[in-house]
């Protein structure tokens, strides 16, 4: 059986039609559009529920590829010689592999996340990767309001002279796909076949094909602010503005979305659809002022960040349509795999469980999930129907109701104190970094409940 496992970066799980069925996102902006991500899920099981543990973007990966927890016990870091991923495992059972991706993080010194695969290909120029002298053809002015601050600026410059040359033919996610259809027509022969393919759109700077561009304001006349900057964005950007970012999210998104739709076309017609275990879905989602911010920060522990598209396609279209809404975290993914594949017992040493069971019809799996970022205070433990998040001392813990309050408007915590005393209960203090104010304020019963905690 082969594999195929795609990531997309800071992909939201309500900007994939198939999740969010056409509802408005935003006020005024159409909801995105992912008529190819729509297709391919068609064939797939689709998950609601599964989340990161440790972010962001290499602590993810690593939980992806190792079937370990990141969090609590490394952050940004390196493969290190005790890693084993599942680059090394299938090379022991004898696959040829590939790694192909524009996410220049991998590509930094010393990071080894190419180790063990047969082939390693790094499209240059993503963010701010010094691909190119930071001298572009465009006005930063063009880019920028008034409130931006140099170093932001100089930022902004090195992804425009990046992509100066650059056209929706030879544009990253466009490259990643082209190398990777390459990739799999030169491999077919082999029986074995492993590619991780991993984009980093839609990942800011959001700067889409014209033609992709479809949800933002035509009668706007700012700048085109395509990187957003962290803090309260309402202090550095007008309504106008964040609206105008938001849409060029989603044409960012769609733009993804066309990519893909060459590659599921040369899936099919390779055969690699009868024989392949195929895996999309995304490393995190992305904060779009929805409570007031952009761009990722352990501050921002609500569903835009952590609610992430998760598809798999078993060969032949197995079990496709079939909708999951177990809870699961990506150190299961690995595990799930290996066992799908028939190679279960792969699965020991392993930090996460497998799933599999839950994808042949048992539902329940995990009881809660966990979140948040090595380093920092901010912590979110969720079920199915709440979210808790526990923050640092000057601030408020909170309670969303999920099923009620999908948009995490309505802090319940000071309501149902009980509710998030069984939450916080489900994970030891060795994923937190500060004991939750709320059970440090509780008397009574509640207080006895949580004397281990205490």
């Amino acid at each position: 059986m082969n594999l195929i496992f795609i990531v997309l970066d800071s992909l939201r799980q309500d900007h994939v039609s198939i999740y969010n069925e056409g509802k408005e996102i935003f006020p005024g902006i159409p909801p995105c559009k992912t008529p190819n991500i729509d297709k391919f899920a068609k064939d797939c099981i689709i998950f609601e529920n599964v989340y990161p543990c440790g972010l962001p973007t290499i602590p993810v990966r690593y939980e992806l590829m190792t079937g370990h927890f990141s969090l609590p016990y490394r952050g940004w870091c390196p493969l290190t010689e005790y890693d084993l991923t599942i680059a090394d495992i299938l090379k022991r059972e004898g696959y040829i592999s590939a790694i192909i991706s524009d996410t220049y993080h991998f590509r930094a010194p010393g990071m080894n996340y190419h180790r063990s695969f047969s082939v390693y290909q790094w499209i240059r120029g993503q963010e701010y990767d010094p691909h190119k002298v930071a001298v572009s053809k465009r006005k930063i002015e063009d880019y920028v309001n008034e409130n931006y601050p140099e170093h932001w600026r100089k930022r902004i410059m090195q992804f425009l002279a990046n992509t100066d040359d650059l056209d929706e033919k030879t544009w990253f996610t466009t490259e990643v796909v082209d190398k990777s259809v390459e990739f799999l027509k030169k491999a077919r022969d082999f029986k074995k076949v492993f590619l991780w393919l991993d984009s980093f759109e839609p990942h800011e700077p959001w700067d889409p094909p014209e033609r992709f561009d479809i949800y933002t304001d035509k009668n706007y006349k700012g700048p085109r602010l395509i990187m957003p900057m962290g803090g309260e964005a309402r202090k550095w950007a007008t309504e106008e503005q964040i609206n105008f970012i938001r849409g060029l999210y989603a044409g960012e998104v769609s733009f993804v979305d066309y990519c893909l739709g060459y590659l599921f076309e040369n899936l099919e017609k390779l055969g690699y659809y009868e024989d392949s275990l195929i895996v999309l879905t995304a490393d995190h989602g992305h904060p779009l002022c929805d409570h007031g911010k952009f761009l990722k920060g352990p501050d921002r522990m609500y569903s835009e960040l952590l609610k992430v598209p998760f598809l798999i396609r078993m060969p032949d279209g197995k079990y496709g349509g079939k909708r999951v809404k177990s809870l699961i975290q990506f150190p299961d993914v690995l595990p799930t795999l290996l066992e799908i594949m028939g190679y279960k017992n792969e699965n020991i040493p392993l930090g996460g469980k497998s799933f599999y069971n839950v994808i042949k019809g048992e539902e329940e799996y995990r009881e809660a999930i966990i979140s948040g970022y090595k380093g920092g205070i901010y912590r979110c433990i969720r079920d199915k129907k709440w979210s808790l998040v526990i923050t640092p001392e000057n601030e408020v813990d909170m309670l969303f109701d999920l099923e009620n309050d999908p948009k995490e408007r309505e802090n319940l915590i000071d309501k149902y104190p009980e509710v998030a005393i069984e939450l916080n209960k489900k994970f030891g203090n060795t994923f937190k970094d500060v004991v939750p104010k709320f059970i440090k304020g509780l008397q009574g019963e509640y207080e006895m409940e949580s004397a281990s905690i205490d």
